[in-house]
């Protein structure tokens, strides 16, 4: 009997395990970066999503199988580990699920979806609901390969996605960490007042954008209590997980920051009890995103 079905991103299985673990939802099995757990659902950051109704159901031909998504509902999204041509073939039966990169801030999918995946030549696994709107839980954007000076504005993108909230115009932000100036770039393209803060330089384009303010200084010698309030507080700071917890921590005590989008970096080993700190600050949100490395994404919405 299977519980739930967690699908880490490649790479990060052993993060994932260790969650679980900590949590007490054990795995019985893997089935490539799926986990297969015999308990109930329970929250998972390292989990790109998580398959909350998972079932096995005998799939003896391929369109045995394919009758049997459909008489559940429309839309399915494949996870293909093994028998890719007997899984290709089932899914031509499906109605196809178009997963287009998004063009942000488009919103994400509203529509149901559904996630299967083979077991065995003859045995599916499904489920009718799972955590993400996106196939595997995986968001794609239609790239910007001109303004930005880096590629970390992805994961910038994919976090305010996965929330459904970003800045409006003229709401005024503050980025932490701001150097080489990816984060800013994509604020600032949404129309918001940002002031970058970091010792090393901005990327000179990014630091001339009209609605962009630079102060190069150190994210930690900030003193919230004397700090003008802000909108949104951003960091994509290089730091150990504490002492961004700290910071964040800081903040939210002073009551100088509305919402807050933080990069939680790991340097060696998980902290996975930083992790667990992170995510117990009441309305947070924390989870490991298809852009992120070694890391994981804190939000908390005002």
């Amino acid at each position: 009997m299977i519980g739930a079905a967690y699908l880490a991103d490649e790479g990060f299985e052993a993060e994932l395990a260790e969650e679980l673990r900590r949590a007490g939802a054990g795995i019985a099995a893997w089935h490539g970066r799926l986990a297969l757990s015999p308990e109930p659902p329970v929250p998972a950051a390292w989990a790109l999503e998580t398959w909350t109704a998972p079932q096995e159901v005998p799939a003896p031909s391929v369109k045995a199988a394919a009758d049997a998504l459909r008489a559940i509902q429309r839309n399915w999204a494949l996870y293909a580990h093994g028998q890719h041509r007997r899984a290709a073939l089932i899914a031509e039966r499906l109605p196809p699920v178009k997963a287009r990169p998004l063009l942000f801030p488009e919103p994400a999918p509203t529509a149901h979806l559904g996630a299967w995946t083979l077991l065995a030549p003859d045995r599916l696994l499904l489920s009718p609901t799972k955590t993400s709107p996106f196939v595997n839980g995986a968001v794609q954007f239609v790239e910007d390969r001109e303004g930005p000076p880096s590629r970390a504005y992805l994961k910038l993108w994919e976090a305010l996605t996965r929330a459904g909230r970003w800045p409006q115009p003229g709401e005024t932000c503050l980025d932490l960490g701001a150097a080489p100036g990816g984060w800013t770039w994509a604020l600032a393209q949404l129309g918001a007042q940002v002031t970058a803060v970091d010792k090393a330089a901005l990327d000179p384009a990014v630091a001339a954008l009209p609605n962009v303010a630079v102060r190069q200084e150190s994210a930690f010698g900030l003193d919230p209590r004397h700090h003008p309030p802000v909108d949104w507080l951003f960091s994509d700071v290089i730091c150990y997980p504490h002492r961004l917890l700290a910071l964040v921590r800081r903040w939210l005590e002073a009551g100088r920051a509305r919402n807050f989008c933080c990069t939680i970096k790991f340097q060696g080993e998980t902290d996975h009890e930083a992790a667990a700190e992170f995510a117990a600050i009441p309305g947070a949100q924390v989870f490991h995103g298809a852009h992120n490395k070694h890391e994981l994404m804190f939000l908390r919405l005002g």
